[in-house]
């Protein structure tokens, strides 16, 4: 109960910090799982024909503290040669403290694609989101409201803002890829949008620099690989916040496994946690589970963390002309 009753005045205390703090974006440990999360580029780069492509992700951030951080995304993508390229719809919800502090929005995306020769392509993503953050004040607890006697039972006198916010918001990337090597890099949160619930024109959500790449090494010499390892990094910058994270994939048929090892640098550098995935594909349809294992002083109160993705993709009728397929891990 004492460390419930902490954990609660320590989210007040944050929340009411908001005026001055700059947020941090939630991130997938998947990150080749959320494409579109990940990349706006990535929209249309489905596998089969440049055919629609439909993922659902969850992520439960340190389930053994009180007040959790939840955050689910649901996207859509598809390829049309009518328009150049491809088009996706991403939805993202993100709780802490079991639905206290609420952050929702909604991206339409698009990625034009540029056939440079047969074997080479970029595409550059374009996304515009529609943001909503919401908090239920009815819901904190301050210092002033504790009797010694009977708890948080006192009036408080600590001021409330606003409960809901909203704000648009853009984002942009680039992608190039061959027919086994890929990378990028996206910039989110461009016009680094307000996001204050007191109305202070310095709390926003700070520019979000992300660059990735990897390469696909077939291990039994085929044409069209059974059995492939797919070593692959990401590293972000938000802030004073950096990260990297450096591991591979491994595919053997419908299996696939992973391993990860993810360290943060800077002001708050450390390594942070190792990564385990395994997944697996049928036909067209994909899953996969991954459990991030803090390693940093961290580890005994939040000792992991665990993330599911789930995928479908269906075929385009006719491949079209100019699409160029993607040889990308789903995971």
């Amino acid at each position: 109960m004492r460390i419930k009753l902490k954990a609660i005045s320590f989210v007040a205390i944050a929340l009411l910090g908001v005026s001055e703090l700059k947020a941090q974006d939630p991130e997938f440990t998947q990150f080749f799982a959320t494409p579109l999360y990940t990349n706006p580029a990535f929209a249309g780069t489905g596998t089969c024909n440049g055919g629609g492509r439909a993922v659902i992700n969850y992520r439960q951030q340190w389930p053994s503290l009180p007040g959790t951080f939840v955050t689910t995304a649901a996207s859509f993508d598809q390829h049309f040669d009518k328009i150049g390229g491809g088009i996706g719809l991403l939805v993202l919800d993100d709780r802490a403290g079991e639905g206290l502090l609420t952050s929702t929005g909604v991206s339409a995306i698009y990625s034009y694609q540029w056939r440079v020769t047969k074997t080479f392509a970029m595409r550059f993503g374009i996304q515009g989101t529609y943001g909503q953050r919401s908090i239920d004040w009815s819901r904190l607890r301050f210092e002033d409201q504790i009797n010694p006697t009977t708890g948080f039972t006192n009036p408080t006198n600590e001021p409330y803002g606003s409960d809901r916010i909203s704000f648009a918001n853009f984002s942009a990337g680039m992608l190039a890829y061959s027919e086994n090597f890929y990378g990028g890099i996206a910039v989110h949160n461009i016009i680094e949008p307000n996001q204050s619930f007191y109305g202070n024109q310095e709390a926003t959500i700070p520019m979000r620099f992300t660059g990735h790449g990897g390469v696909v090494i077939p291990l039994d010499g085929r044409r069209v690989p059974e059995s492939t390892i797919s070593p692959n990094v990401l590293f972000m910058m938000q802030n004073k916040f950096t990260q990297m994270n450096i591991g591979f994939y491994l595919n053997k048929g419908p299996l696939v496994t992973g391993l990860w090892f993810r360290q943060t640098f800077g002001e708050y550098g450390n390594s942070d946690a190792l990564i385990a995935l395994v997944g697996f594909r049928k036909d067209r349809f994909k899953f996969g589970y991954s459990y991030d294992l803090t390693v940093s002083g961290a580890k005994s109160a939040a000792p992991g963390s665990h993330e599911v993705s789930a995928g479908i993709e269906w075929c385009a009728r006719q491949r079209p002309a100019k699409w160029r397929k993607l040889s990308c891990p789903d995971f």
